[in-house]
């Protein structure tokens, strides 16, 4: 009987150049491995946005968080693509999330603004970075719930980290249409961080879009891709201004989508 070792090693143990054992370590295919690079990429642009605010660049840093929050966004969708999901991805996704959507938004906005209050605006970016912690790790902890309502997964309970890093960088957009960014300005903006915070870790449900674009209907499949073109045209000529518009058009989403919710979550107790 094939046993899958070596009729000299039958506990599967190979001796490395010094003469000891270590487990046998199996091939991995390229398929395996993209979704983890992209989440190594996204890491990569986090990092460098903070290095890129140290140095004083700021447009390139916000816009590596951005590019970082677009890798994030792909890697898991590829994964399911090539049906190459693992816990280890999951796990180091998570750990990603902590850098790029917690610690890399506070540096950056630490660096732009908020240093102009010291300790307090500093207070401001770390309330932000460790609630986007705790906001990954009640998402990690609740995705192994397996008994919630199929619609619910429709929402998550929190503004999702990538959306709170979105959300938090707005008194940068606004700095960047050209407000001028002085004290009174940035004791706005630590208030706004620390509400941001608070955003992260409430219970707050919040439209996730998970079901949108799974069906497209066929008249509606080319006026929804002019519109991608057209936001995306908009998004690389007007940066700052469709940021600025994207974030508060979120923002003035969040009550209608907890309504929505609780409309839902209305019906199911009065159908039991």
């Amino acid at each position: 009987m094939d046993t899958g070792f070596s009729p000299f090693d039958p506990n599967g143990l190979e001796r490395d150049e010094y003469g000891s054992r270590g487990p046998r370590l199996r091939d991995i295919s390229l398929r395996m491995m993209v979704p983890n690079i992209i989440t190594a990429l996204a890491i990569c642009a986090g990092l460098t946005g903070i290095r890129l605010a140290f140095e004083q660049r700021f447009e390139l840093a916000v816009a590596m968080v951005l590019v970082a929050a677009f890798l994030d966004a792909v890697d898991g969708r590829i994964a399911r693509l090539l049906k190459s999901t693992t816990k280890f991805g999951a796990q180091m996704d998570s750990l990603a999330d902590i850098v790029n959507f917690g610690v890399a938004p506070a540096l950056v906005l630490y660096a732009y603004l908020l240093d102009q209050v010291r300790s307090f605006g500093w207070i401001a970016a770390m309330i932000y970075a460790i609630a986007a912690g705790l906001r990954l790790a009640r998402f990690n902890v609740m995705e192994e719930r397996q008994n919630k309502a199929s619609w619910q997964s429709d929402y998550f309970l929190g503004i999702p980290a990538p959306g709170g890093a979105m959300l938090v960088l707005l008194p940068v957009y606004v700095g960047f249409l050209g407000i001028e960014t002085n004290t009174i300005f940035a004791y706005i903006a630590s208030f706004y961080t620390m509400l941001i915070a608070f955003l992260l870790v409430s219970r707050l449900p919040v439209y996730s879009g998970k079901s949108l674009g799974q069906r497209v209907r066929r008249d509606l499949v080319f006026p929804l891709m002019l519109a991608i073109v057209l936001y995306v045209a908009m998004l690389m000529t007007f940066t700052w201004e469709t940021m600025t518009a994207t974030t508060l058009l979120y923002l003035v989403s969040l009550p209608f989508g907890a309504r929505a919710w609780r409309k839902r979550y209305g019906r199911e107790q009065a159908g039991n």
